[in-house]
């Protein structure tokens, strides 16, 4: 659909979504979060938008099953007028997103999305969302650009990049000790922008960068490149995919002691498929994310009984994203224009921060944690300070 078009849709969104009636809540609040009671709308959808197939789908169904939680607690408690998840399948790829959310604005009955999940795709999916007025939280899209775009919808329930990329260099130049620093990235809206500031803040001792390209697979010349430069640390900007195979391919040509360090976009146990695990063994990634163990109440537990899996990157912050919008729910939000107003006036205690956004839609908690591939897991090592 072209975007002239989504003016027109979004008001007959909203003209359908007026007509919506309400369940009574009927005495106590039974929502499952902290709505303040009154009338709870009902055969509402909250979206879903991120990669659930594809060379990183497995960062996608983190996030989507921690929504996913989030709805089936609702719902438990609220059989009488449910809320339906429903998912969009954008590969991870901005091109794919821009063919699949004409269809998530569509539908007079989504009134909040979590998502987009990459940072890619929301650049390129933005301005659909803001014509439509279909308010949007991503538990992971961290580029930081994305909050200045003037789009009223935006909102992430995580740190940009702007607090990521400098708590990486510090933990490289304080932690690590690492004098010399090679940096590469994959030229993705995410992976050159966190590279970017992470090389900014390096400053000199950064001695080399280099881009590679998504669906990479022979790195032989950048790693030729590494070893000559004399770098004992590598930054990666990316996902693990291709951090995986540029690990594995490093270690394999004699580079096993030189220190691979990544953004959030590798943080998860399928770099360890790519590299190796005697290879991905102490590599280090940052997070602005709370580790999910550490996530208050019987999430963690919750989730490893829902997917058979223990919650991984942005499983958790994906649960206070949804939690958001079931919130407006529960309150007798119908529309997307009560919804986006429930959202930008939200001020509540998550399972990860205080959930609460300023007018460009960023929240204020942006604490950043290092990570570590150890035996074989990821293991929380310390929060940044």
């Amino acid at each position: 659909m072209r975007l002239r078009n989504l003016a027109r849709v979004a008001a007959v969104s909203a003209a359908v979504a007026l007509a919506i009636t309400g369940c009574s809540s009927g005495g106590d609040d039974d929502g499952g979060s902290n709505a303040s009671g009154g009338d709870k709308a009902c055969d509402l959808i909250i979206g879903f938008v991120g990669p659930q197939t594809g060379d990183n789908a497995a960062l996608g169904i983190n996030i989507s099953n921690g929504a996913q939680l989030a709805v089936d607690q609702y719902n438990e408690k609220n059989a009488d007028c449910k809320v339906t998840l429903k998912k969009f399948d954008s590969e991870g790829k901005p091109e794919k997103a821009s063919t699949v959310v004409p269809e998530v604005v569509q539908d007079e009955k989504i009134i909040g999305v979590v998502g987009p999940a990459f940072s890619g795709e929301t650049k390129a999916t933005g301005p659909t969302f803001e014509e439509a007025g279909l308010p949007i939280i991503s538990a992971s899209a961290t580029n930081p650009a994305l909050s200045e775009n003037g789009w009223k919808i935006f909102h992430r329930v995580l740190g940009s990049d702007n607090a990521q990329g400098p708590q990486a260099a510090k933990y490289i130049k304080d932690d690590l000790k690492a004098s010399k620093v090679y940096v590469v990235d994959d030229a993705s809206e995410y992976g050159k922008g966190l590279a970017d500031i992470v090389k900014k803040d390096l400053g000199s001792a950064v001695v080399k960068s280099q881009t590679i390209q998504d669906g990479q697979t022979d790195f032989s010349a950048v790693v030729t490149d590494i070893r000559s430069s004399g770098a004992t640390a590598v930054y990666f900007g990316g996902y693990y995919d291709e951090a995986g195979l540029l690990r594995k391919q490093l270690s394999q040509a004699g580079g096993q002691s030189i220190t691979m360090i990544a953004g959030d976009g590798v943080k998860d146990v399928k770099f360890i498929d790519g590299a190796g695990a005697a290879a991905a063994e102490g590599t280090i990634v940052t997070c602005p994310c709370l580790p999910p163990e550490k996530a208050p109440g019987t999430f963690f537990d919750d989730y490893k009984k829902a997917f058979s899996a223990d919650p991984s990157t942005y499983s958790a912050e994906a649960f206070d994203a949804a939690t958001v919008f079931l919130d407006g729910i529960a309150d007798g939000k119908k529309t997307r224009a009560e919804m986006l107003e429930f959202v930008n006036s939200y001020d509540k205690q998550g399972i990860t921060k205080q959930v609460k956004f300023d007018d460009k839609g960023e929240v204020a908690d942006k604490g950043v944690w290092a990570y570590k591939f150890e035996g074989g897991k990821i293991v929380a090592l310390k929060e940044i300070k």
